[in-house]
């Protein structure tokens, strides 16, 4: 049986000016800086908040490709191998489409992108009184998430300390809702002899919670909700 391969974008965009004073594309993981081209950068765009298969890829870098032809000094498949290998993306292999995707999101460590209600207010004051944008557009664009209560309680557990999906797993199978100290995580989580921070993603695999736990958080980051970092 042919193997189900899933792929998906980590870290977070932001711009660098360099010494001519020309804006760099960076990606930020694990605390690294980490540049990249024009090429790579149009393929993690494509994979960042989306979760696909490899021919899917192709038809997105194609369709998001700039008409500028001279920047295509590779083929989209080697760029996608040298940001795997960069760590940049990460990819989940496994019988069937859950299997892959348990196997994508297991060990990556989940964080919030919502920011303050004091920001998002003048957000959107700035569009409507300042950029002219109709207020009903506007409305839509910061209108609250809607969740489930899977979805709420890996928000609320994710905004207290830095999880992995296993992890969360962990915590709701334990039904744990307050992580307050780093001692309470490892009381909690890693509380018997068989469970460590290497295995716990295989320990989790076969946990009642996990399917659940996993497609919240696989929905979350689809909608922009959170994004995946490594430690």
């Amino acid at each position: 049986m042919m193997l189900k391969t899933l792929y998906t974008a980590v870290g977070r965009f932001e711009r660098r000016t360099n010494g001519c004073r020309r804006y760099c594309p960076v990606i930020v993981l694990g605390g690294k800086e980490y540049m990249v081209d024009m090429q790579e950068m149009i393929i993690w765009s494509c994979l960042n908040w989306r979760i696909a298969r490899m021919e899917e890829i192709g038809r997105l870098y194609t369709a998001t490709l700039p008409v500028q032809k001279d920047i295509v000094n590779r083929s989209w498949k080697d760029c996608v191998e040298r940001l795997l290998t960069r760590g940049l993306l990460i990819c989940g292999k496994g019988e069937t489409e859950y299997d892959a995707l348990y196997d994508l999101l297991s060990s990556m460590y989940i964080i919030p992108t919502d920011g303050s209600s004091f920001l998002r207010v003048l957000s959107f004051l700035k569009l409507t009184l300042v950029n002219h944008v109709p207020f009903s557009s506007a409305r839509k664009l910061f209108r609250h998430d809607q969740r489930t209560e899977n979805e709420k309680q890996v928000m609320a557990l994710a905004k207290q300390a830095l999880l992995s999906t296993a992890e969360l797993i962990r915590c709701m199978e334990k039904d744990i809702r307050a992580l307050p100290t780093e001692e309470s995580i490892l009381e909690g989580l890693y509380d018997d002899a068989d469970t460590t921070s290497d295995n716990i993603s295989c320990m989790m695999r076969l946990s009642p919670k996990s399917k659940a736990v996993t497609l919240a958080v696989a929905n979350l980051y689809l909608r922009q909700q959170i994004i995946f970092e490594r430690i």
